[in-house]
């Protein structure tokens, strides 16, 4: 079982910066698949970002691409998602979510992850 837990989210002036994390329990988290996704009210829940369990392999949806990055450390069990140049379409809560996979695997789906964390408001103004 693994649990995650998000931090980090808040209200911010469009342009600015944010730094979400994501906190995972367990000892397989080197293991893991990590994604951010993220949702707005009455949208889908959609990818935004994703890492291998190496940290070698990274994708961002085409978005957030040249804006956000995603970074973990397997050390501390916590991965990161750098938020910047924000603007109000990013607005949303944002999800942490885990999965078991190959070392070098991404992936895209939502339905790929088993484990998802409670979310973090991110509202971007004006």
């Amino acid at each position: 079982q693994v649990q995650l837990v998000e931090s980090g989210g808040g209200l911010v002036q469009a342009g600015g910066s944010l730094r979400l994390s994501c906190a995972a329990s367990g000892r397989t988290f080197s293991r893991n698949v990590m994604g951010w996704f993220r949702q707005a009210p009455g949208s889908e829940r959609e990818f935004v970002a994703a890492i291998s369990g190496s940290g070698g392999v990274t994708d961002y949806a085409d978005s957030v691409k040249g804006r956000f990055t995603i970074a973990r450390d397997n050390a501390k069990n916590t991965v990161y998602l750098q938020m910047n140049s924000l603007k109000p379409e990013d607005t949303a809560v944002y999800y942490c979510a885990a999965a078991a996979g190959p070392r070098d695997s991404i992936y895209y789906s939502k339905y790929e992850y088993a484990y998802w964390g409670q979310g973090t408001q991110v509202t971007v103004s004006s």
